[in-house]
């Protein structure tokens, strides 16, 4: 298996607990709001059942970015190389191991560190399009691209 297949099963392994996790907050806040309804009236019966529908929503929210997660996943064909960065591309620099795909953070492959990283984030983004030897600007350092693969 090549290093960018290892990276991507790290990514869909990362993006599947994350729904898991999502999944097990909405089915727990779905219980806790049912038995709020059963429970007293009162002004602590209404804060409850607002707080858990403020979680509910930020659940929503996670579970949406998570769906948006898999589809980019989904544009990713570990077999394609370019000579120019793109979804899908390992990008190598003097300190750095990138993952051009979703924010799934550090992770270590083969006694290397990689971070995986979204096209919209703002390394993405400033990688997306370059070429071996190019240089981007982050963070006030020069960071110039040693190999695309």
């Amino acid at each position: 298996m090549s290093i960018k297949e290892i990276l991507f099963k790290a990514c869909e392994t990362f993006v599947n607990e994350r729904l898991q996790n999502v999944k097990q907050t909405i089915s727990s806040n779905q219980k806790a709001l049912q038995s709020e309804t059963k429970s007293s009236a009162g002004d602590k019966h209404e804060t409850g059942r607002a707080m858990l529908q403020l979680e509910m929503e930020k659940a929503s929210q996670q579970l949406a970015g998570i769906v948006n997660m898999k589809t980019t996943l989904t544009k990713i064909d570990v077999y394609k190389t370019s000579k120019k960065v793109c979804l899908g591309s390992i990008v190598k620099t003097a300190n750095i191991n990138y993952f051009i795909a979703i924010s799934a953070g550090k992770l270590r492959v083969l006694n290397e560190d990689y971070y995986a990283v979204s096209v919209s984030s703002p390394i993405g983004k400033l990688f997306l399009g370059k070429e071996e030897r190019d240089t981007v600007s982050f963070n006030g350092k020069y960071i110039e691209i040693d190999d695309i693969f």
